[in-house]
């Protein structure tokens, strides 16, 4: 594979103007600009940049994965670490996980900003990049609400955006991914069409599949708002659409592979930052980071063999500790040679693929939305969704797993379905995106008696992030009023 790490180095050295003409090879007239580059060197750094946004970047600021696993109660910290006392305490304020929208305005949406272009013979580029950017979109809605959309990324052209409402910006998604497909189906038909080829670090230009992806990106926003009143019309509605289409769903995980290899600055993000040097040292974010009492028990009470591998298992057995825990035991028993720290199905390798929307997680909202008759299959969704989680992090039997007769496991021993498809859900996604977890429980409430930390100054955890302050300091007049970060919750939750 071409190393992509070199490409990046190389695209970095020009600045990319996001308001450029259609002609991607265009010398533009401002010298602080002075060349635009084409988009088989942006869309591999355009890619790793979701990555990025998901799993922390070594050296990085913290992002998705490890605010859902804080949230969601899956991870805490070892004694003699002081690591996450902010996320322990809820401060969810303009500074509080403020790369989340920064990283992804200025990195992400830019870059694939830059190539959304009508122009003959790039539309599988073009559509790729509509797919990316509603992807996008659509977790800075999950996470803030109202954002700037429909003027964001004009850079010079309009740098005080006005803000969207989440409902109308969630509608337009879908639009846009219709967009996308139907520009995939016109590259098709065009024997000039560019294909991104090995550019392209998700599916190598496997379009069938890029329309794949697009269909579970609308199935995710379409699920999201599943429990609205009013919505069950145009659910059955778009529904439909992504039948009469007929490429369905992904039918494996959607990952991006720059060419991650165990050199510095080339490591797998989730490795890098969570697992071992180049000198093979376990890094302190290993050492810091174990799981909680709660996780554990739950997949003990499960019978669930991943426990093994979604946590280290310390000689003594697993053990995890409370967060927010002020007051540790003596004698070092929560120190990290006795805690479970994060396991072996997750920390792969250096050259492990970062993982962008993982198959379990389509299979479970597949489940969710034929439990809610808006497609067929609930059961063997459900139990595809555990499948897929049993073999990412390679653990054998998950028939074995979920035919037992335990509430919340088997589909024939649990009176709430809908409750065990997003226990199951959390439990697939822990570790791994674990952002979409605390989504679905701002939503739905499940898993039951999600336990909060001790340090919390409500009696509840945060249901979205507060806008950040660079948003203030630059867009000031536009921003919404700070909301409740505890109380108001996105619009498909309410």
């Amino acid at each position: 594979m071409k190393n992509i790490f070199k490409l990046f180095s190389i695209v970095m050295l020009s600045v990319i103007t996001v308001a450029c003409s259609d002609d991607y090879l265009d010398v533009n007239t401002d010298p602080n600009n002075p060349l635009t580059t084409s988009p088989d060197l942006l869309l591999p750094v355009a890619q790793r940049y979701s990555a990025y946004t998901i799993t922390t970047p070594p050296g990085g600021a913290r992002r998705l994965n490890t605010l859902g696993n804080l949230m969601m109660y899956n991870w805490s910290q070892s004694d003699g670490y002081s690591w996450y006392q902010s996320e322990f305490e809820y401060r969810v304020n303009s500074t509080f996980y403020s790369t989340i929208w920064d990283y992804q305005y200025q990195a992400a949406l830019k870059q694939y900003h830059t190539f959304d272009v009508d122009t003959e013979n790039y539309e599988y580029y073009t559509a790729i990049a509509k797919i990316m950017k509603s992807f996008h979109f659509q977790i800075l809605v999950d996470t803030y609400g109202d954002i700037p959309y429909f003027e964001a990324l004009l850079r010079g052209e309009n740098p005080t955006p006005a803000f969207d409402d989440a409902l109308t910006v969630y509608e337009d998604l879908i639009v846009q991914l219709d967009n996308a497909i139907a520009l995939i189906n016109a590259g098709n038909a065009n024997g000039d069409v560019l294909n991104p080829g090995g550019a392209d670090i998700m599916y190598a230009g496997d379009m069938n599949e890029w329309k794949k992806f697009a269909n579970t990106v609308k199935l995710r926003i379409l699920v999201r708002q599943s429990d609205m009143a009013g919505r069950s019309g145009y659910l059955t509605t778009e529904f439909q659409k992504i039948a009469n289409e007929g490429s369905g769903f992904i039918t494996d995980n959607a990952t991006a592979n720059p060419g991650y290899t165990d050199q510095e600055d080339q490591q797998s993000p989730f490795w890098g930052n969570y697992g071992q040097t180049t000198a093979g040292e376990y890094v302190n974010n290993y050492f810091a980071t174990c799981a909680t009492p709660f996780v554990l028990d739950k997949l003990t009470d499960f019978n669930d063999p991943r426990i093994d591998y979604i946590y280290e298992e310390p000689e003594d057995g697993h053990l995890g500790v409370v967060q927010g825990l002020d007051f540790y035991p003596p004698g070092g028993l929560l120190t990290e040679p006795f805690v479970s720290n994060i396991g072996p199905g997750l920390l792969k390798s250096a050259e492990q693929n970062s993982v962008i929307f993982s198959l379990a997680e389509a299979e479970f909202l597949q489940a969710e939305a034929a439990l809610k008759t808006y497609l067929s299959g609930a059961q063997q969704h459900y139990e595809n969704g555990i499948a897929a989680s049993f073999d990412y992090l390679g653990v054998p039997n998950a028939a074995g797993y979920y035919t037992q007769p335990i509430d919340l496991v088997s589909w024939g021993s649990t009176s709430n379905k809908l409750e065990a498809i997003i226990t199951q859900k959390w439990i697939a996604l822990n570790g791994l995106d674990a952002i979409q977890s605390w989504y679905d429980f701002s939503r739905t409430g499940y898993p039951s008696n999600l336990p909060i930390s001790l340090l919390s100054p409500e009696p509840t955890r945060p249901v979205r992030l507060a806008y950040p302050s660079s948003e203030i300091s630059g867009n000031g007049a536009n921003v919404p009023a700070q909301p409740n970060v505890f109380t108001s919750k996105i619009f498909w939750a309410n």
